[in-house]
């Protein structure tokens, strides 16, 4: 460990954060981060448990604590210490491909195991690990990293999420050709067009395509496998196949003829089609840099850029003077929150149809298990900034929606419900109306979409999802694997990594007969 007695010097201190009413005139990510001394302190927090939970990736109580990737944590806090940045890349890389992802979006499983956090404050472990690579960016450290010898063997990876790419990379590194194919115009899955860019800066994905372009990785955009090229060809054309195609089919909500109906939309079509205008006016904008971080320069303009103004000409979704309702009080809820408020709504409501969670820990859910504490995210404290409340009502569904005589919504009737016997159930006399003239649906999502497994003929489960071998990541369907959401369900970005890595593993293994990547 850096320092033995730092965890007691030290109290955590968390990268800064912009104020709601300052930062929804943009669309610029918000947290400018520490200086190096204070950084260094952080790092020092670290106490170097003799059984590190934050990397252990268990599950307890039904749900996971600790990282899923195994990330060496005390051992890159440590290097932050004594100031050896080079050393601190070199162990966070050796378990995570991609931690300017998860240093952004993440909802630190790490922390919620950190030993600090039994009685203390827990350390800055995802904060600290976006210092590590933000640093190896700005000091030259991440070189591109060409390998020495091809395997000859070529494979195609469908999908460039979180699980399409770290799968890529790894079977690049190890000497293989790989092929990604996205049917979307850009890469990057749901983190470039379902986590808005205040959340995650679209040029930190780009900065890390030109990377994986210079290593052999190559890209092609805007092929939807199954559709503009068929399974039949790939399996001709690759000794192997992954299907990392993600968890795109969103749960419905349960209203009469609501596909009918304008003005409803589901959240992440809505997160994409704003996402899409902003980016394809600020490609044009020369003035618009390449470094993620340059918003907190001194004297930067960059925060002038991204704005609602720089794109309210595209085609998109638009959320501006309208009264907005969300379904869904989950993460992608929350972004839709603040992305209507930077568009310029009305108002702003989110329904969540479970109850409101507790403020503090009850004793049937203690450390380190995942804390089921209310949580208020960004999209909520920028809702009470601009409306003066909490757009939050718990308990409620939507039962019914009216529209006006052009089919347009125009208001909704929610109900109230409570839970029997693991049923949700109406509580008759609760019914209250909301003007609506936009309903966003985030809801969650059902598995994956047909077309592509179907091309493929691989084998789903009960909950929509690609099956394979217990333990594994391969098909019913020789040559062919898979990973991400695509195979487990809905889930996180370091899910994501974590599974494109294990399976690269096994692709590797199916190659080459023999493996010599990590576990």
């Amino acid at each position: 460990m850096g320092k033995p007695t730092g965890f007691l010097e030290y109290d955590r201190k968390d990268n800064g954060t912009i104020t709601p009413a300052e930062r929804i005139k943009n669309f610029c990510e918000f947290h400018p981060p520490l200086d190096e001394a204070e950084r260094i302190e952080q790092g020092a927090r670290c106490m170097n448990c003799g059984v590190p939970l934050c990397q252990s990736g268990m599950k307890l109580n039904g749900m996971y604590t600790g990282c899923p990737l195994h990330n060496l944590i005390p051992e890159w806090n440590d290097q932050i210490y004594s100031q050896h940045p080079a050393h601190a890349l070199s162990r966070l890389l050796k378990a995570n491909n991609f931690p300017e992802f998860t240093g952004r979006v993440c909802p630190a499983l790490c922390e919620k195991a950190c030993m600090c956090g039994l009685n203390d404050d827990a350390v800055t472990i995802r904060e600290n690990e976006l210092y590590i690579i933000e640093t190896a960016y700005k000091e030259g450290y991440m070189k591109p990293g060409v390998p020495q010898i091809r395997s000859g063997r070529r494979v195609a990876v469908v999908g460039s999420g979180p699980a399409g790419l770290a799968c890529a990379d790894r079977l690049n590194r190890r000497g293989h050709l790989v092929d990604v194919f996205e049917r979307d115009d850009r890469i990057g899955g749901l983190m470039m067009y379902g986590i808005p860019n205040m959340k995650l800066d679209k040029r930190v994905i780009f900065r890390r395509q030109k990377l994986m372009e210079q290593e052999g990785v190559t890209f092609r955009t805007g092929v939807n496998v199954g559709v503009d090229i068929t399974a039949a060809d790939l399996l001709k054309e690759y000794d192997a196949v992954v299907l990392c195609c993600g968890a795109k089919k969103p749960r419905p909500l349960a209203i009469p003829d609501a596909d009918k109906i304008q003005g409803i939309c589901y959240a992440v079509d809505f997160l994409k089609s704003t996402t899409k205008a902003l980016l394809d006016a600020e490609e044009m904008d020369p003035a618009f840099g390449s470094d993620p971080m340059s918003i907190y320069s001194e004297n930067s303009s960059d925060r002038t850029h991204l704005t609602f103004s720089s794109f309210s000409n595209g085609e998109y979704v638009s959320a501006r003077d309208k009264n907005v309702v969300i379904v869904g009080g989950g993460d992608t809820g929350n972004d839709c929150v603040g992305t209507c408020i930077r568009e310029g709504c009305r108002s702003v409501t989110q329904i969540e149809m479970m109850p409101c969670p507790p403020v503090t820990r009850l004793p049937s859910n203690p450390w380190p298990q995942w804390p089921r504490t209310l949580k208020t995210d960004y999209g909520q404290e920028e809702a009470i900034c601009q409306f003066g409340r909490d757009p939050r009502i718990y308990e409620t569904t939507v039962k019914e929606a009216h529209t006006t005589k052009n089919g347009r919504i125009k208001e909704i009737v929610t109900v109230k419900v409570k839970f029997e016997d693991r049923k949700m159930v109406e509580i008759p006399g609760t019914e209250r109306t909301l003007k609506c003239d936009l309903l966003l649906i985030a809801a969650g999502f059902i598995g994956c979409q047909d077309y592509t497994a179907d091309a493929f003929g691989v084998k789903r489960g009960a909950r929509g999802t690609v099956l394979s071998g217990e333990g594994h990541y391969n098909t019913n369907v020789d040559k062919v694997f898979t990973a991400g959401d695509m195979h487990r369900g809905q889930s996180l970005v370091v899910w994501g990594i974590a599974e494109g890595r294990a399976a690269a593993r096994e692709v590797d293994k199916y190659l080459m007969g023999y493996t010599t990547m990590s576990s």
